[in-house]
């Protein structure tokens, strides 16, 4: 069946989301979260596009962008190319990395605006990596308390409608607990270390974690691909608690 046509935005404001291929964690380690963050930027200023939230989560990138000349799709396409080219050859892959659509609504209206702002900045606290927006690195938030980087102007002038203090606005609208659904994502919870190694137990028959290096390689494959289908557990969490090498993990 032929693709249906992407929903056009009158305001060119857009809520863009990207997935991994096969729900495939996009970030193994903070290096490459700011090497997306890296590429995010640049091209921002390439492409002339207004940035207004952003976060990245473990399988998933949340964007809320304004085009201008060139479409979404142009900016996509570039941050995609450069992040995929760098992530396998860092980590010896080939192939694709994200899903070959991304998913995309436009906002078209200040208070829709403001939900899928919030929508994004909470998305790790939905996800049960925080407690509050403020703890997570890999956000816009900080950016709006530091007006930098982001393109904060248009968020800021609609708090100042309610409030002479926009961004104490802005901090007190990102807290409020709700039950917004944008682009009707669930959100994936990562799995704790302890959790994982329960899991690692379950997995193998272990009476502890540290067998998994004593079993045969088969045996070994059989657990860690087990572990790799497990959602909300990286591939660098299970080298970690394991012991087993990265290329061991990978290949399994």
């Amino acid at each position: 069946m032929p693709r249906v046509a992407r929903r056009r935005s009158e305001t060119g404001i857009y809520h863009i989301m990207l997935r991994g291929i096969n729900k495939q964690d996009l970030f193994e380690e903070d290096e490459d979260r700011g090497e997306f963050l890296d590429a995010l930027f640049r091209y921002k200023e390439d492409c002339d596009v207004a940035l207004y939230a952003y976060c990245l989560m473990s399988n998933h990138v949340h964007l809320l962008l304004k085009e201008n000349e060139q479409s979404v799709s142009n900016l996509v396409k570039r941050i995609s190319s450069s992040y995929v080219y760098y992530y396998n050859w860092k980590y010896a892959r080939t192939g694709h990395l994200f899903q070959e659509r991304f998913k995309s609504e436009p906002v078209e209206s200040d208070d829709y605006f403001l939900t899928v702002l919030r929508y994004i900045h909470q998305n790790p606290v939905k996800a049960n990596l925080v407690d509050q927006v403020e703890e997570y690195e890999w956000s816009s938030y900080a950016d709006y308390l530091e007006k930098k980087r982001i393109d904060y102007e248009l968020a800021l002038g609609l708090f100042r409608e309610y409030s002479k203090d926009p961004l104490g606005e802005f901090v007190r609208y990102n807290h409020i607990k709700n039950e917004d659904r944008c682009l009707d994502y669930k959100v994936r919870s990562k799995k704790s270390d302890k959790e994982v190694r329960e899991i690692i137990k379950w997995a193998g028959q272990f009476d502890n974690v540290n067998e998994i290096q004593y079993v045969d390689s088969a045996k070994r494959k059989e657990v860690v691909g087990k572990l790799k289908r497990v959602t909300g557990i990286s591939m660098r969490q299970i080298q970690r608690i394991t012991g087993l090498s990265y290329r061991v993990v990978r290949e399994s």
